[in-house]
């Protein structure tokens, strides 16, 4: 993990600046299927300029949660299609894509005001989760324990609600491989947030 950090960051902070932008090469960078190359496609691509079929070709092709959750996702929740997107990859029986779809609306909360979010498909997304979680594939519940606190913290109408799911649905358990990773506790982390100050404040980018 660490020499991945290295790779990563090293792309990021080395690479990206000379290049800046160039979305024609970032699609053939994400087609030739290298992890390190899929990623730094994300770091280039133009969100704006993505076609709904390129995108679904993305969240097919991620099979790294690497890519799946954080590249397509960014682009995605960035593009004209994320909301469409996002609630179209949730029913996926593929577990890469419906992650990408759960992180895609995690990133969509955090970047759109509340006044241009479909707040009743959000609460009823809300309770999808509540309901179904500890049943999900393993990754999906990763992203969707993340969905709740993303809404939660970007979504101050939902905050409370959120609050109260995540006391129901508990600590989920997720198998994050050979990392330090751990899941956050929805509620745990939400007030985090409440006491810094942070609900309701959105983002300008999803893109890191």
């Amino acid at each position: 993990m660490q020499k991945l950090n290295f790779r990563l960051n090293f792309l990021n902070n080395v690479i990206q600046k000379k290049i800046k932008h160039d979305h024609a090469l970032a699609l053939q960078l994400f087609d030739t299927r290298n992890a390190d190359a899929m990623y730094f496609a994300g770091l280039i691509a133009v969100p704006k300029l993505f076609e709904k079929s390129d995108l679904d070709r993305w969240a097919n092709a991620a099979d790294w949660y690497m890519i799946s959750e954080y590249t397509v996702a960014w682009m995605a929740a960035e593009s004209r299609f994320g909301w469409e997107l996002g609630n179209e990859w949730i029913l996926s029986d593929k577990e890469n894509v419906a992650t990408s779809g759960w992180s895609t609306l995690s990133n969509l909360v955090a970047l759109k005001n509340d006044a241009d979010l479909d707040i009743a498909t959000l609460e009823h997304l809300l309770d999808e989760v509540a309901a179904t979680i500890h049943a999900a594939p393993n990754r999906v519940r990763h992203t969707m324990n993340n969905f709740v606190i993303s809404l939660g913290i970007y979504v101050s109408a939902l905050t409370e609600r959120c609050k109260t799911v995540g006391k129901h649905i508990g600590k989920v358990s997720v198998n994050m491989g050979d990392t330090a990773c751990k899941v956050p506790m929805i509620v745990e982390y939400i007030e985090k947030a409440e006491k810094m100050g942070c609900i309701g404040q959105k983002k300008k980018t999803v893109v890191c």
